[in-house]
């Protein structure tokens, strides 16, 4: 009888166990069972019978922990020693950094995108909502905190496995992006403001986010994203100078699957300089 059940960390045998999920949700009844599952180091969300699940090791979810955490601090010890000289400029000039608003639909990932933006010193709210909930309380959060950059990510995928690449209902959760997206943008029109707007997960669907009115999104090619991608979007924006034009080939050589897990139309940057 297997044992599966909510919280327990997973691999998928059918595939390889080349995804490490934890399991959100079982629905389905005692003949057939199904899990919800999360991607535990990538943006993906995905259904699985149960039968095909098979729990991972102590031993082997540990590795995935240690991995990411030691993803997590040697991209802040390359961010700090690329940064050195904007460090060395804010000690003598009044530099200030954008300011990050980010929703993200996973808890874990929450917390370690607070503890990211925080150790590099970016000004930055981050907060755990639902995609599903991200168009509702988007454009609320917007006006208490009046950010420079908006971050929506979370967890997607694509239902029928490259197929359909048009058909909203695809998507796990590119509605819901969509939908955030529009709201910003509402919201920026209303304040006359200027956000520079990453969304998307894993698989999202790219043209239709852009089209809503990102800066930048994945996925162009249907692809994994990793969990640190819009980080380094959303840290590069914050301290790129006002003046200064930013695009993607600024950015993509720095990202796991450079422009085929994001892309974008670009943004001037969020970095200003105010004399002493």
């Amino acid at each position: 009888m297997n044992k599966i059940k909510k919280g327990d960390i997973v691999g998928r045998k059918s595939y390889g166990k080349d995804i490490i999920f934890i399991v959100t949700k079982i629905i389905g009844n005692e003949k057939e069972k199904i899990a919800i599952l999360k991607g535990l180091y990538e943006r993906i969300e995905a259904d699985s019978d149960i039968s095909d699940l098979e729990i991972i090791s102590k031993n082997e979810k540990q590795k995935y922990l240690t991995n990411l955490e030691d993803k997590i601090n040697n991209r802040i010890k390359e961010s700090e020693e690329k940064n050195q000289n904007l460090k060395d400029k804010r000690s003598k000039e009044k530099i200030i950094t954008g300011k990050i608003l980010h929703l993200d639909g996973d808890r874990r990932y929450s917390q370690k995108s607070y503890m990211y933006y925080k150790k590099l010193g970016l000004n930055s709210v981050v907060k755990n909502i639902a995609e599903y909930r991200q168009p509702h309380e988007v454009y609320r959060l917007l006006e208490f905190y009046n950010p420079d950059i908006l971050i929506v990510t979370g967890h997607d995928g694509m239902i029928k496995r490259e197929t359909d690449y048009n058909n909203i209902y695809n998507y796990r959760n590119s509605k819901y992006f969509i939908q955030t997206v529009k709201e910003a943008r509402r919201y920026e029109q209303d304040y006359l403001r200027n956000i520079v707007i990453f969304a998307g997960a894993c698989q999202s669907y790219y043209e239709a986010i852009i089209s809503a009115g990102a800066n930048f999104a994945s996925s162009p090619a249907r692809i994994l994203i990793d969990f640190i991608d819009p980080l380094i979007v959303a840290e590069k924006v914050a301290i790129t100078e006002n003046n200064t034009y930013l695009t993607i080939d600024d950015i993509y050589k720095e990202l796991r699957d450079g422009k085929r897990g994001i892309n974008g139309i670009g943004a001037l940057g969020k970095m200003q300089k105010n004399k002493m």
